[in-house]
């Protein structure tokens, strides 16, 4: 039930708080000269010095739960007011003073949106939370402000339809994709007409300023009469992620969460960026138990720079979780550590098993390497599994995206002797660094919903728990005799026992799937090759097999014979009706009944459905392959 009580523009400042003081939240420069440090950048600033004077836009109340827009002080600077817009919600009842509910800050990604979601499915489970829109967003029933709006409301449209109050930088530009200015100074310190310093400085960057604001929005709950303030958690996604680890420096936080960011902003140009605004400056000050939500082939919050992370922290109580194959994205199974966590940590409500210790044993008589796990043991495991690659580097930079996002996990199964799990890990080359770490899947109580990365409801039936990443080098592999066992093969896939581990989806309970399989050495194709599928269905189909970007569909035949499928790279094509150049660099294979082609960036071309809908029950595969063409050529 969605029930609109009222919607105000303004509640006067007498009932929300004073006016905001005239002059600015920070100190001016001594002499000119810039913050140097994460102590000097923070100095001066009290996020519970200034009055809040909070406007309540609108509230409503739907499924039980109590929502408000709102708008709120985050301080002065360069003479002029910024303000806050966000969703604030909360268990409706009577006795909400009487039981305080921990309070939550939900900080979204760039160029995202506040939304009510996040507000409701917490509320649910007994959390006051509030999603800032440090861009300006908002998504909620009856006040959506999009980019279209953000912009009437930078040019004061006041008359516009559409025009709606929302987060006001004043004189500085926290906003992002786009900027309110041209130019987007969240990588850099240096001044602008519209920072604070006229000097390079790391409180010119909007990085900071929505740090600010988030530190504000912790001020915001703690004043709420609902909101227990001895409870405080902070989680995000994305830029979110970095946000959370900024905010997390606040002693009012007790837990934090976050996911896809806030451990691999480590390198920049300038010496005062990196040495105030990078997460390891942030990392260090974490005294608060953390959950670092991290899949393994995430472009933003990289998987390498996980063990740094948690062992540059304060904190001795932390968590990660680590999908493999996964970019930017997760699966209920992983996104659900966050309410967890929170449950552990605000509500005591939940036990969240140890981190697994794992050991890497590299001088083994086989010469093949393996990993021990010993996880804990608490609840009940219903499945351990390792993932390896050879495809990190040493040192990765956001340079390296193209890999990070496409490296290939294999998959090894673990046996239980004596309470140590083992599993073996083969390798293709010693002239590579192996990189391994191990998931264990619990079962929860009960299912448990909430509304995940980009706001979509999920429910979740188990969760997991990751070890940290092991890793050895080229160097240490050599020196312990390991030897390369794994041979290039034609067989891609026989989609046999437990293949679909090394297959990924963002929807598993969808069949399509994909895998990173080609972009590794043993599945490379010949250059003549052609690529081969067996599949049956029960009904007429179609079948799109994608490779970046490049589609070719087969009509699947009804029956119970298996049908083969066979194409050329240059049957695989693009939006632009291109053919795929050839097989060498190839990076995602996918299987799918419907896949959207898109145009390349800055083409204004529309996109294109290829395929449809599948009918009937899921396709059955085998013997997916390259077929050598090249004469007198065999491989296995």
């Amino acid at each position: 039930m969605l029930r609109f009580l009222f919607a105000l523009t303004l509640l006067p400042a007498t009932y929300f708080g004073s006016e905001a003081a005239a002059e600015d939240t920070l100190p001016a420069l001594t002499n000119g000269t810039a913050p140097a440090n994460f102590e000097e950048m923070w100095s001066g600033f009290d996020p519970r010095a200034e009055p809040l004077d909070v406007e309540l836009l609108q509230e409503w109340e739907e499924d039980g739960v109590v929502l408000r827009i709102v708008r709120f002080h985050i301080g002065v600077f360069k003479g002029q007011k910024a303000t806050l817009a966000a969703i604030y919600g909360f268990p409706a009842g009577t006795d909400n003073r009487i039981k305080k509910h921990p309070g939550l800050v939900q900080i979204h990604g760039g160029g995202q949106y506040a939304d009510h979601r996040a507000c409701l499915m917490n509320a649910k489970r007994g959390y006051a939370t509030v999603s800032i829109a440090w861009v300006g967003r908002i998504s909620a029933p009856g006040y959506r402000v999009g980019p279209a709006e953000v912009k009437l409301f930078w040019g004061e449209k006041t008359d516009a339809p559409n025009h709606k109050l929302t987060t006001d930088w004043g004189a500085v530009d926290g906003y992002h994709a786009p900027c309110r200015n041209p130019k987007n100074n969240f990588p850099s310190a240096k001044p602008w007409p519209w920072t604070i310093d006229d000097v390079e400085s790391p409180r010119n960057s909007p990085w900071f300023l929505c740090a600010v604001a988030a530190r504000r929005a912790l001020t915001f709950l703690e004043q709420q009469p609902e909101v227990d303030p001895d409870r405080l958690g902070v989680y995000g996604h994305s830029m979110g992620g970095k946000l959370t680890v900024m905010t997390a420096v606040d002693s009012r936080v007790k837990a934090a969460a976050p996911s896809c960011g806030g451990m691999s902003d480590r390198d920049n140009a300038s010496d005062i960026f990196v040495s105030t605004i990078c997460d390891n400056v942030s990392l260090k000050q974490i005294a608060c138990p953390i959950i670092f939500l991290s899949p393994a082939n995430d472009f933003h919050g990289r998987i390498g720079d996980l063990p740094r992370a948690v062992n540059g922290i304060k904190s001795d109580d932390w968590r990660v979780t680590c999908s493999p194959h996964h970019n930017h994205q997760d699966s209920a199974e992983y996104e659900v550590a966050t309410l967890l966590w929170f449950d552990q940590q605000l509500k005591n409500s939940f036990d969240f098993p140890k981190t697994p210790e794992t050991s890497l044993q590299l001088a083994n008589d086989d010469g093949i390497p393996s990993i021990l796990i010993k996880p804990d043991t608490s609840r009940h495991i219903e499945t351990i599994d390792v993932f390896y690659t050879q495809h990190g580097k040493a040192t990765e930079t956001n340079s390296d995206r193209e890999n990070t996002t496409n490296r290939f996990w294999r998959h090894a199964a673990a046996s239980l002797s004596d309470g140590t799990w083992t599993a073996t890990l083969p390798v293709t080359t010693v002239d590579q660094p192996l990189w391994v770490y191990a998931n264990v899947t619990y079962g929860l109580d009960g299912p448990v919903s909430g509304a995940g990365y980009y706001y979509g409801i999920y429910t979740a039936k188990t969760f997991n728990v990751s070890s940290v990443l092991d890793t050895a080098s080229p160097e240490q592999l050599k020196a312990a005799s390991v030897k390369a066992t794994l041979n290039q093969s034609l067989v891609i896939e026989d989609f046999a026992d437990d293949w679909q581990k090394e297959w990924f989806s963002y929807k598993p309970a969808e069949w399509p799937r994909a895998t990173h399989k080609v972009y590794d050495g043993q599945w490379r194709a010949p250059d003549n090759a052609k690529l081969s599928l067996q599949v049956r269905s029960q009904q007429p189909n179609k079948l799109v097999i994608m490779i970046d970007g490049y589609a070719a569909i087969a009509d699947v035949e009804k029956g119970d014979a298996w049908q083969d499928v066979t194409f050329a790279s240059k049957d695989f094509r693009n939006l632009a009706g291109d053919s795929l150049p050839g097989w060498k660099d190839i990076r995602e294979l996918k299987l799918s009944d419907a896949e959207r082609l898109r145009p390349a960036r800055g083409d204004s071309t529309p996109s294109k459905i290829v395929g449809r809908n599948w009918k009937g029950q899921p396709p059955e595969f085998r013997n997916l392959r390259w077929i050598d063409n090249a004469p007198n050529k065999q491989r296995p």
